[in-house]
């Protein structure tokens, strides 16, 4: 059956279910207005999927502004800032517009894809849409970004994570096409989580070490300090506060939750259960070391190429196993980290033996004892205590 391409939110519907229990009114009303209009967004967007492929527009990746004036008709927003004009006097304007170019650039020096389409898709940018909208989304043709409401979220322009995970949404359509919904759908999540941040780590220059690892820590709650929407190395821990609760995404399969795949269920879940594979990649990365889109960035990449629509956990996991060892070698340190990772993650890669033992030196880099090289340590070991006994036997002898 197929299935109707979303409006992909930044922010999960059960952080604005959460605000409308806010003794505050007026959070309330926010929430209830971004809720909303996220639900009409919807129902336009089934109209919009069938003129997708023949809206969307080549341009070499040229980025167009335009502002909305707190209005919701993107027909109607003015052209604010283009590829060629001059820098915006609006804060907004100047942040969609880098973020918009910070990822294209990454997407092109990184793995030489042209555009979130790969060929050549112009990028256009909404600000100021709507009133006290709490929320950013990509409809499949257009990055269009709220205002917030200025206490428990600020301008969705000011993320460079936020920006690159919902423009990397269009990189997934674009490719493996992965279904909005349970365990595909949250590999959807993941993959802009996992590439929104590696789109930060790449402009900063940071490896993966020394990265947050953390999706909208500048945007939400402005108020409080090392939050953010959601942890890839901690998933459960990004927050944990009286207005929102404690972070509910799992980190691993036997806390997957299990939701029905409506709306009011997260389509299954996606926005929790993307925490699993998050995590992966997060293990991943550090166990390989060094920059983390050099290493598993690319072998998550040919993995979402190679991934069909209705991929699973199991199928993805599987697939970066195999790329792992096409890019780097079977038996690599690289096909090791991976392999350990799903592990972490209580996800096991099909056809490989549960004994398989892991090592990890203390750089944090993996590797692996197959059975020939566990086979040497043992028959090592025992030459040892041969040896040993031998001397033990040498010396009773000598004093006899």
């Amino acid at each position: 059956m197929s299935r109707t391409r979303p409006i992909n939110c930044i922010i999960p519907p059960y952080i604005l279910d959460k605000l409308l229990e806010s003794p505050d009114a007026d959070l309330r009303q926010a929430a209830l207005d971004t809720l909303l209009t996220t639900a009409r967004l919807r129902g336009e967007r089934t109209v919009r999927a069938s003129l997708a492929g023949a809206t969307a527009t080549a341009g070499d990746g040229r980025r167009t502004i335009f502002d909305c004036d707190e209005g919701v008709s993107l027909r109607r927003a003015a052209l604010v800032r283009t590829e060629d004009g001059p820098e915006s006097t609006d804060t907004a304007v100047n942040q969609a517009f880098i973020g918009l170019g910070l990822t294209r650039d990454f997407y092109r020096d990184v793995f030489q894809r042209d555009s979130i389409d790969d060929q050549g898709m112009r990028l256009d940018g909404y600000v100021h849409f709507d009133v006290q909208f709490n929320n950013a989304f990509w409809d499949g043709q257009e990055m269009v970004f709220g205002d917030g409401d200025g206490k428990e979220f600020s301008n969705l322009t000011g993320s460079l994570d936020v920006i690159a995970h919902e423009l990397t949404h269009g990189v997934t359509e674009n490719t493996a096409r992965l279904e909005y919904h349970n365990q595909s759908g949250a590999l959807n999540e993941s993959m802009s989580d996992v590439f929104g941040s590696l789109v930060r780590q790449w402009s900063l220059k940071q490896k993966a070490e020394d990265a947050d690892w953390k999706i909208g820590a500048d945007v939400w709650t402005p108020g409080i300090g090392g939050d953010a929407l959601r942890s890839l190395k901690e998933p459960g821990q990004a927050y944990n506060n009286p207005q929102f609760g404690k972070d509910p995404q799992p980190d691993r399969m036997s806390r997957f939750i299990h939701l029905p795949d409506t709306p009011r269920g997260d389509s299954g879940g996606v926005h929790f259960n993307s925490g699993i594979p998050n995590k992966a990649f997060y293990l991943t990365a550090v166990a390989i070391g060094g920059f983390a889109w050099e290493g598993a960035g690319h072998i998550w990449y040919d993995s979402l190429r190679a991934s069909t629509a209705d991929a699973s956990f199991q199928d993805f996991a599987d697939t970066t196993y195999q790329k792992a060892g096409d890019l780097f070698g079977v038996g690599s340190p690289e096909q090791s980290a991976v392999l350990a990772a799903w592990a972490g993650v209580e996800i096991q890669i099909s056809g490989v033996p549960k004994a398989r033992a892991f090592a990890v030196n203390g750089n944090g880099r993996a590797g692996r004892e197959d059975g020939i090289a566990a086979l040497s340590r043992q028959l090592g070991e025992l030459n040892a205590k041969v040896t040993g006994l031998a001397k033990d036997l040498a010396v009773l002898k000598g004093n006899r």
